[in-house]
């Protein structure tokens, strides 16, 4: 007989089964296998909110052949994933398949190598009831929100809408970033540059406006001001008065955390959460690398922890040493203060690569692109996390001209440390800085150029995945494993739109906010929804109950509830439509936009009186090159965007090329992009050949 392990995936299941050898069977639960039933609360809120849980349908076979591989086994191991829904899993396994939860049969792997597998099978133990009970928590309680709001936003607005505990604060954030945006009002202001440089070097330097000559800021309001100080700066020479020299070091970012990983595979490679989790979930249950076999190469990716083992950190700093040379390794140990508020949370090391040796120059040819990319982008940000701190010489200067004065500052790389490999997305403040020629006091320079320039004060940007993350995590919302499916669900919900990788609310989104905001403004609370995460946190921990934090939650919930309902008594509230430009072409009337249940589409505001709909067409720049049309954003059956004449099928005329607003000077016709960022811009137009590069 031989002992059986129940993993989460059959991907998992072939990387174990490979270090486990004979004596072991290794089945997959494909994820959860019991959960609320979908049709009904689930809960009995009068007796202590017991969970009713029923196997999910369809995996009734798969239960039946766990049974029996358990039956037949000569013991259970549960080596579901180290979290809290790994915990749940478990939970429910022990129970289908009876055994003890308080036999020690529970195993976790931080990452699925030969060591990472020994090491999980050496030290199995019980399943964690704080860690259970803290999933059970929140599912029950995301159960009793969401499934006593639904029907309350289904009369009162319309069927098919959702509020959630999280989702609901999420979605508040994006709305009152939108109405900061439309409520901000720009000022102007006025910046004064001068283009100087040595005598006798030709190298130039700008520097900037500060104030006057004592040193006090002067801020410039409008072309007047600017004018006034030009005109004082007529003539004047410009000379050198303060220097100051000095050094500073940069300290390489931490390991990545969950959150980080997202949001900075999403301002780097343009992933959304989902996409980075699937990604990093592939590269944590095994591939198969060729001349190695199939192995996990990164640890577990959910984790809110930067702890790093001793070992780990051994094998980076020797992968350094080899090189780039001993001048590039951290000498010290490098430790960094995670946020994880449980010692469940921080049981887990930081993401990084499961063997540091293996770079991705040596598993690119066995990865797929997203895979290939997360791989790199976690390698380098760990390899970077113990490499040696950059050293930069920094110059500081004070020029002053007539009775004004301006600044500059620059640097040079003295020493490049972990920037060699990785560097971050750099701040304003830096951007600018750049390396100053020598000077010294009492330097008189040579002004090249000096203008000013009208500029405005700018609102704040709108949300884009990696912000909203970093948001979500900064209030302390939901968990970093949350983060991807909140903004799934709030996008496939129509309360939010993706505009060019940034998070628009709709009027469906603003309405529904404003409801939450008025009838349960607990739920849509920062602050309450925090401290809800830190109860939660608790319960984890071992020191909070979980029925008594549902309970304190649901009694305030539930009168909230009742006064809502009493409120808004035969009331429905009507949610905007969203106008268009687009004329009908029956009624003349201006057409709005409806959402049906095959998405957004354009319809006349006449219903019932005229029932004109049509299909809701994106028009790209430029004209058709065979008949001057317009163009049209298309799909293919595989989601590729292409581009195509609005008369198809009449105009024949399609193209995978990007067109642009750009004019052939050849022929007058639109160009079309070719080649991404570094490729060129082409005339698509018979008989032309037209071309020149897009960074002309």
């Amino acid at each position: 007989m031989s002992k059986l392990v129940i993993v989460e995936s059959p991907a998992k299941a072939k990387t174990i089964r490979k270090y486990l050898g004979d004596g072991y069977e290794v089945m997959a639960s494909m994820g959860h296998i019991r959960d609320l039933p979908s049709s009904q609360l689930g809960i009995d809120v009068e007796k202590n909110y017991a969970p009713q849980y029923i196997g999910i349908k369809g995996k009734e076979k798969l239960v039946k052949e766990l049974k029996a591989a358990a039956k037949q086994s000569e013991g259970v191991l549960l080596a579901t994933d180290p979290d809290r829904e790994g915990e749940a899993i478990s939970w429910h396994l022990a129970n289908i398949l009876g055994l003890n939860v308080e036999d020690e049969n529970r195993v976790t792997f931080g990452e699925i190598t030969k060591k990472g597998v020994t090491e999980g099978m050496s030290h199995p133990r019980r399943i964690d009831m704080n860690l259970f009970n803290a999933q059970q928590a929140r599912r029950v309680l995301d159960r009793l929100v969401g499934y006593k709001l639904s029907p309350f936003l289904w009369r009162k607005v319309r069927r098919g809408l959702s509020a959630g505990r999280v989702q609901s604060v999420a979605v508040r954030l994006i709305v009152d970033r939108e109405k900061e945006i439309e409520a901000f009002k720009p000022e102007e202001y006025w910046v004064i540059e001068a283009a100087l440089s040595r005598t006798g070097n030709s190298k130039k330097f700008t520097a900037a406006f500060y104030g006057t000559k004592n040193g006090k800021k002067m801020p410039i309001h409008n072309k007047e001001e600017s004018d006034q100080v030009l005109a004082g700066l007529e003539g004047k020479p410009f000379v050198v008065t303060g220097l100051k020299n000095g050094k500073r070091k940069k300290v390489p970012p931490p390991p990545f955390i969950t959150s980080t990983l997202q949001q900075e595979a999403s301002s780097r490679l343009g992933f959304t959460a989902t996409r980075t989790m699937r990604a990093a979930q592939t590269l944590y249950e095994g591939v198969d690398i060729a001349g190695i076999g199939t192995m996990g190469l990164i640890t577990y990716m959910r984790t809110d922890s930067l702890r790093v083992s001793d070992e780990a950190v051994a094998a980076a700093k020797s992968y350094i040493a080899g090189q780039w040379g001993e001048a590039y390794v951290n000498k010290a140990k490098r430790t960094y203060r995670s946020k994880s508020a449980t010692a469940a949370q921080d049981a887990h090391e930081a993401i990084r690569p499961s063997n540091p040796a293996l770079t991705p120059a040596q598993v690119e040819k066995s990865l797929s692109g997203d895979t290939l990319k997360l791989y790199r982008l976690i390698w380098n940000r760990f390899i970077a996390s113990q490499m040696a701190d950059a050293q930069h010489n920094t110059m500081a200067v004070e020029i002053t001209a007539g009775d004004y004065l301006f600044k500059a500052s620059g640097y040079t790389v003295a020493f490049d440390g972990y920037t060699a490999l990785y560097e971050e997305v750099t701040d304003e403040k830096e951007k600018k800085e750049t390396a100053l020629p020598p000077l010294e006091e009492g330097a008189q320079l040579k002004l090249r150029s000096l203008e000013g320039e009208q500029k405005f004060t700018q609102p704040p940007a709108r949300y884009t995945e990696a912000t909203l993350i970093k948001s979500l995590e900064e209030n302390g919302i939901g968990r970093p494993s949350t983060y991807a499916p909140i903004i799934t669900t709030i996008i496939d919900r129509g309360y939010v739109e993706r505009e060019q990788k940034k998070l628009v609310p709709t009027l469906l989104g603003r309405t529904i906010n404003e409801l939450m905001m008025s009838e349960f403004s607990n739920i849509v609370d920062v602050h309450f929804s925090a401290q809800m995460e830190k109860n939660l946190d608790k319960v984890e921990a071992g020191t909070a109950d979980w029925v008594q934090t549902v309970d304190d939650f649901y009694q305030q919930f539930n009168k909230t509830l009742k006064q809502a309902e009493e409120d808004l008594k035969d009331k429905k509230i009507k949610v905007p439509d969203e106008e268009t430009d687009e004329i009908c072409e029956l009624c003349g009337r201006k057409m709005v936009i409806k959402t049906g249940r095959y998405g957004k589409f354009l319809a006349c505001p006449g219903f019932p009186e005229c029932k004109n709909t049509r299909r809701i067409v994106s028009a790209a720049p430029g004209e058709c090159p065979l008949c001057g049309s317009r163009i049209l954003i298309r799909k293919s059956k595989k989601g590729r965007v292409y581009y195509g004449c609005e008369k198809n099928p009449t105009c024949g005329f399609m193209s995978w090329d990007e067109p642009t607003d750009k004019k052939c000077p050849k022929c007058g016709k639109t160009l079309f992009k070719k080649g991404g960022r570094n490729g060129n811009l082409v005339c698509l137009t018979e008989g032309c050949g037209y071309c020149e590069p897009v960074n002309k």
